[in-house]
């Protein structure tokens, strides 16, 4: 569960700093970069929030001898995606407000 666990933060990193290196590299224009950045955040956001839907639903699962170590697991993955879901909301508000612009 741990593997799992780390692979997917590290999907999610990578997947980020390349999001943020298209966009600094990116030839379109600054608004139509932004608006399909806002749109794959969206897409993470809701993958990320099925993902934590599925680790609270597996969790009651667990044979009760792994109970515990598989409920930490959770728990942290489920901090984990929480955060990276306020960090898309939060990227996600910058990407709309410089549309206006």
């Amino acid at each position: 569960m741990g593997k799992k666990t780390t692979a997917l933060v590290a999907f999610v990193s990578g997947t980020a700093v390349g999001a943020v290196a298209g966009i600094l590299f990116a030839p379109e224009k600054g608004r139509e970069t932004r608006s399909w950045f806002s749109y794959r955040l969206e897409k993470y956001r809701d993958s990320l929030s099925d993902l934590l839907e599925q680790l609270m639903a597996d969790r009651e699962k667990l044979p009760t001898s792994a109970k515990s170590e598989g409920q930490r697991v959770i728990q942290d993955a489920k901090n984990k995606a929480e955060q990276l879901l306020g960090d898309v909301d939060s990227l996600i508000k910058e990407i709309n407000s410089r549309k206006e612009l």
